[in-house]
């Protein structure tokens, strides 16, 4: 793919997702690693080949913590996670585009009624990873945090979810508190789908899917299915039309990562 970085750590392509308007423009919409940093652009797939190569979105910074994941939410409009690339401050700093939830139009431009007027919807993130829409349109995180806790966030446009003043739950006045925390051992989560009323959530190092219910915005006791089974869990899907979930594993061994489709209930 045009200008991307690959063969360091943390490199190459982070996330790919289909336009909402695919059956008219054939969009494919990537966020990965070039030399200056981390960039959102926009492509054409005609059905063999990918072409039009297009930059939306520069200035993200690249580092350690990168986010990366980008997904198109019922309201139309593309979202982007940024982590703060080893540098926490960035992620209190409105003007910065790292540690936050970026919400955009498919032109790349700040969607209307973002909180600030720029791209940026929400702040205070470390590393944010998965992000889904349950059925009234809430949006929800993941987020790997540093060395205490790793969360799942109910995000709300302009707020801001502490990072570095807060890993985890904390009572610091003008932070948002995560709706669950694990310590890593059980998570450090990744890809984050929603279906059959609940959370689903691939953990890489817990090796593990979490289902965790969801009534309104409070959120049930989790419950852990796969512990140590297929190794680190990278992606969780809802597949559509189905009662099913795509699962990707991650750092399995040479030609033996896979996608695995199992059944809901």
């Amino acid at each position: 793919m045009p200008h991307t970085v690959n063969g360091t750590p943390e490199s190459g392509l982070r996330s790919i997702a289909v336009s909402p308007d695919w059956s008219h423009d054939h969009h494919i919409y990537v966020y990965h690693a070039t030399a200056e940093g981390n960039r959102i652009a926009r492509m054409t797939y005609d059905g063999s080949t990918l072409s039009g190569y297009e930059t939306l979105v520069t200035g993200i910074k690249k580092g350690g913590k990168n986010g990366g994941r980008i997904k198109f939410g019922p309201d139309g409009y593309l979202y982007a996670t940024t982590g703060d690339a080893w540098t926490p401050g960035d992620a209190q700093d409105k003007n910065s585009l790292n540690g936050k939830i970026l919400r955009m139009t498919t032109d790349g431009k700040p969607a209307p009624g973002n909180p600030f007027g720029t791209l940026v919807y929400s702040y205070g993130h470390r590393n944010p990873q998965g992000l889904t829409w349950d059925e009234q349109g809430r949006l929800w995180e993941t987020e790997i945090g540093e060395h205490a806790y790793d969360e799942v966030n109910l995000i709300k446009p302009g707020r801001n979810y502490g990072w570095p003043t807060c890993e985890g739950a904390c009572s610091v006045a003008g932070m948002t508190n995560p709706k669950h925390q694990w310590r890593p051992a059980e998570a450090v989560p990744s890809g984050l789908t929603y279906a059959d009323g609940a959370l689903y959530i691939a953990a890489l190092r817990g090796q593990r899917l979490w289902r965790i219910p969801v009534t309104g915005t409070t959120l049930g006791t989790p419950v852990a299915h796969y512990v140590n089974t297929y190794g680190r869990m990278r992606l969780a899907e809802k597949v559509p039309g189905e009662d099913k979930l795509w699962i990707t594993t991650d750092k399995a061994g040479k030609d033996a990562d896979r996608v695995l489709q199992v059944d809901l209930g």
